[in-house]
């Protein structure tokens, strides 16, 4: 059963420590952008991260952003204000399974500040399914279903927010075959990366044997690293080595998840070997990196 806020609501605004306005999910018991609030995570796990204004400008044709985890668009508005005075033809695909975040985010905008500007866009969202001219777009449903459906359900990314809640809270979103799909979008001459919250190993294990390049990720004020994972090794700054394999292979947890069930298990023997085999590792084996 859903515990509501205020009038039975799934979600209630929350005072961050720095002072700034967040949304908690009272049923999943999860704060959005928990410590430095939704503007401060957005812009430093992707605006800044992905390098996001140079790529969109320097890019000819549609720039395409998947934003899996629409919440209460926050990373959206973040892409949004980063590129508005550029004349890129930006389109920002949203995913999420429910659109009550964004709407409970409209009703408290003047708290929580981030959609200044952009209320209207957010309202026509969630009226049509379209906005800003059809450069945003919602796609409502079950993610790992949508991903398995052909015809693809959206252009290949040249960009992934990837923002789900966690794996303890919804393990549906970080499976192996979910992540398998995901990479299976992706064109191979259109270079994607990929970042996220998380810095788990199994995560991590889990991208890599998808067939992703993964590196370490910018610190976000909450986590002193985060992750990125891409399909060309060129695109990541801090690829992972050799000593992360090591501690990979010591870690209690590291397996990837088969199935949307939680649990923590040991690197298997298969997927080690797996991980030995991976192009990223093998030229570090060459080159003498650790």
């Amino acid at each position: 059963m859903h515990h509501g806020g205020v009038n039975g609501e799934n979600y209630k605004l929350v005072r961050l420590k720095n002072g700034t306005c967040s949304i908690r999910a009272l049923a999943e018991d999860e704060t959005f952008h928990p410590v430095v609030g939704p503007v401060a995570e957005a812009e430093a796990l992707y605006v800044r991260q992905l390098d996001l204004r140079r790529r969109a400008q320097s890019h000819g044709g549609e720039f395409v952003v998947w934003d899996v985890g629409l919440g209460a668009a926050a990373n959206v508005m973040a892409v949004l204000r980063a590129t508005a005075d550029l004349p890129c033809r930006l389109r920002v695909i949203s995913f999420d399974r429910t659109v009550e975040p964004l709407e409970f985010a409209l009703r408290h905008a003047a708290e929580l500040g981030y959609l200044a500007g952009y209320e209207k866009a957010a309202r026509e969202l969630l009226e049509t399914g379209r906005a800003l001219g059809g450069r945003w777009e919602l796609r409502l449903g079950d993610f790992p279903a949508l991903l398995r459906k052909q015809p693809r359900p959206a252009p290949a990314p040249h960009v992934i927010m990837f923002d789900a809640f966690s794996p303890a809270k919804n393990p549906a979103m970080w499976t192996a075959p979910l992540f398998s799909d995901l990479h299976g979008c992706l064109e191979a001459g259109r270079p994607c990366a990929m970042p996220t919250y998380s810095r788990s190993t199994m995560l991590r294990v889990t991208l890599l044997l998808a067939g992703f390049y993964v590196g370490t990720g910018h610190a976000t004020g909450e986590k002193e690293q985060t992750t990125i994972a891409a399909n060309g090794l060129e695109m990541l700054e801090e690829p992972l080595g050799r000593d992360w394999l090591e501690r990979a292979r010591r870690s209690r947890s590291a397996e990837p998840l088969r199935e949307a069930a939680y649990r923590q298990a040991r690197l298997s023997r298969a997927s080690w070997e797996r991980l030995l085999r991976h192009p990223q590792f093998a030229v570090a084996r060459r080159h003498g990196n650790t």
